[in-house]
């Protein structure tokens, strides 16, 4: 069994290390007041300005070969990783800079979340510091450039004399306006269209700022969903073996109680999806953040350091409830860089 990481400071959303980064100060690059300078942007200023910098390879670069360090190689999925640190999705929302961000050093990024149809998301504002608690919450609600846009992005990458290598994941989501019911199929057009261009495929059903997606973890609606992903890849790729295919795998909440996680790990058995990502943002507030309770009383995802015993928590139940099953492959954040 694998265990792949995915990097999640959570300045903006759970996967924005670069944000982190720019924002923080931490990197030398940005030692010399750039840093500085950027805090005085607001959030969502600041995390289109590291996306910015990343598509014109501005962004800090690693500083060692990982070939340094072969034990941090390894293999998922019949795909090699260079190291198991990823950048989940959330930073680069719409493909635009997969190589700027493995660049920095990441073993595999994810991008996304896609919708079928351009969606603006919430209104703005929609993304706050939790500065003495290096955490955000946010609000995006899946702002999307639709999955036309997206294609392109990827295409553009692939067109590219040279492309730097990496494992790219492509996170799913539906569109606000789409009924719970007919959710399969926005997520099963994410996987017709992209399914080509992604090492694996994202079901998100667990952000909380959609309307009602946090449903979708129920038994029933996310045995018919994912039983539609599933078809719906194999159908796009059905002149590739099996094992060529990119692998499903499902995204949920940290504010899962047993009874669902179970539910979650049994249906994830049955239909033999290929992994689980623990977690996304949590609606919760835990009782020792420092930061203002003006900040703390935005709704929407918390990500960051106060994220860390609970989806500590609710890996460990997942993998109790699921590993059993030889198939099933767990992502888990780090939550400090």
């Amino acid at each position: 069994m694998g265990t792949l990481i995915r990097l999640s400071v959570g300045v903006v959303t759970t996967g924005s290390v670069a944000a982190w980064a720019v924002l923080n100060d931490r990197i030398d690059v940005y030692r010399f007041g750039g840093g500085r300078i950027i805090q005085l942007l607001d959030p969502e200023n600041a995390h289109k300005l590291a996306i910015f910098a990343a598509k014109q390879g501005f962004a800090p670069g690693q500083q060692h070969s990982y070939s340094e360090w072969g034990g941090l190689q390894t293999q998922v999925w019949g795909r090699h990783f260079a190291n198991p640190i990823g950048l989940a999705a959330g930073f680069d929302k719409h493909a635009e800079a997969i190589d700027g961000c493995l660049a920095m050093g990441f073993g595999f990024v994810e991008v996304g979340s896609v919708t079928p149809e351009p969606q603006p998301g919430n209104p703005k504002p929609r993304v706050f510091r939790l500065i003495k608690d290096r955490a955000v919450i946010n609000r995006y609600g899946f702002n999307s450039v639709g999955l036309e846009e997206f294609e392109k992005n990827l295409k553009a990458r692939e067109s590219q004399r040279e492309i730097r290598p990496g494992v790219v994941g492509v996170n799913l989501g539906k569109n606000k306006t789409t009924p719970e019911a007919d959710a399969g199929v926005d997520y099963s057009k994410g996987a017709v269209k992209l399914c080509e261009y992604a090492d694996y495929i994202v079901v998100n059903v667990s952000s909380p700022n959609t309307p009602g997606l946090r449903n979708l973890q129920g038994k029933d609606p996310l045995r018919s969903l994912l039983g539609s992903v599933v078809s719906a890849r194999d159908s796009a790729l059905a002149s590739r073996a099996h094992d060529a295919r990119p692998p499903v795998l499902v995204k949920i909440a940290p504010d899962l109680d047993d009874h669902n996680l179970r539910d979650v790990a049994e249906v994830v058995m049955e239909l033999g999806i290929d992994g689980i990502i623990v977690s996304n943002t949590t609606v919760g507030r835990p009782d020792n953040l420092l930061s203002s309770s003006d900040v703390v009383r935005e709704a929407g995802g918390l990500s960051g350091p106060p994220l860390r015993e609970l989806s500590t928590k609710i890996l460990s139940e997942t993998y109790r409830f699921a590993s059993h099953s030889s198939k099933s492959q767990f992502s888990f954040s780090v939550l400090t860089p």
